[in-house]
């Protein structure tokens, strides 16, 4: 069933009855990746090479039954343009910290040490252009907050 809500409108409505219609049994195969850092506020840049979802399908499974997520590793999803982003652990078996990115790079929300398997809807908290996806406990070691930059191609230069 799904793993990922978003206010899409009328064509995103048709995405989400497909989506629905097909239950998701198994990891999707590994997607293409891309670096992307997070600059802190002291100036600390932390480097990660992240599988991309880019595709509503993409986005449907996201980390579904992955056992692991590695240190360096994670998912970003690429919404295309601001909006909200609800977020659920459905077949998601490793706890997340989820960051919520606005269009300019910078990090709207974290939610930290997501709940495996928890059906219980993560809200962004407002428009934002991406959502990523990092192991449980990477926020909190690497000082990561909101406000924080992420840099990455999708997101405007300022």
């Amino acid at each position: 069933m799904r793993r990922r809500s978003l206010i899409l409108g009328s064509l995103g409505a048709a995405v989400i009855i497909q989506a629905e219609a097909q239950e998701i049994t198994a990891p999707q195969p590994e997607l293409p990746k891309e670096k992307l850092t997070v600059v802190t506020r002291d100036g600390k840049r932390h480097e990660f090479n992240v599988e991309m979802a880019l595709s509503p399908q993409q986005q449907e499974t996201g980390l579904m039954f992955r056992k692991t997520v590695p240190a360096d590793g994670g998912m970003l999803f690429d919404w295309g343009s601001p909006r909200d982003s609800m977020m659920w652990m459905r077949n998601t078996v490793s706890s997340l910290d989820m960051l919520f990115i606005n269009q300019d790079g910078t990090i709207r929300r974290i939610a930290e040490n997501t709940t495996p398997e928890s059906l219980a809807t993560i809200d962004s908290g407002g428009a934002v252009r991406a959502t990523l996806e990092l192991a449980a406990g990477t926020a909190r070691r690497l000082g990561i907050h909101a406000g924080d930059k992420v840099e990455q191609r999708i997101f405007e230069k300022s």
